[in-house]
């Protein structure tokens, strides 16, 4: 079966990289053990809690990889105990989250069988950049202020290169 790009549109140039994500975060939403939520806290904070019953501080593990935030979990049987009845998961699981670019861990805290791991997102700053356009002969103007090492010397090279051509 094909899988349609949500990114295959020629406007789009250079989403590869989100698209990579996406592909990343739909394997990981199949997994559902241990259930969690993800709750904005604050102007720029951001709170994952996840139902880590049974589990203790020494049996977490909490990791940025990557730009990835990864939590994993293991228990050791107990083999001192005869269940009748074990409705209570005693397993190993990993779950893993892709992290914006600027987001940060603050810390995490265990209280009652929830682990609370708290984000803090930066700030976005709005950056306007005006482009000067130039006038040249097209494409090959354009690569030489591309390859020239300042606009002074961009602007001379363009202009030596139309004196040339006359």
């Amino acid at each position: 079966m094909t899988r349609l790009s949500l990114f295959n549109s020629p406007l789009l140039l250079g989403f590869d990289q989100f698209e990579r994500t996406l592909d990343r975060i739909s394997k990981n939403s199949a997994e559902g053990y241990p259930p969690y939520n993800i709750e904005q806290v604050g102007g720029n904070g951001l709170r994952i809690t996840l139902a880590v019953a049974g589990f203790s501080r020494e049996t977490l593990e909490v990791q940025t990889e990557d730009r990835q935030l990864v939590i994993r979990g293991r228990q050791e049987e107990d083999q001192a105990r005869v269940y009748l009845h074990r409705g209570i998961a005693a397993r190993q699981f990993q779950r893993s989250f892709v992290l914006a670019e600027g987001i940060e861990v603050a810390g995490a805290t265990l209280d009652n069988g929830l682990l609370c791991i708290d984000l803090i997102r930066p700030t976005v700053e709005t950056k306007v950049r005006t482009i000067e356009i130039g006038s040249g002969t097209g494409r090959n103007a354009a690569l030489q202020l591309k390859s020239a090492g300042t606009r002074e010397d961009a602007e001379a090279d363009a202009a030596e290169g139309l004196g040339k051509r006359r």
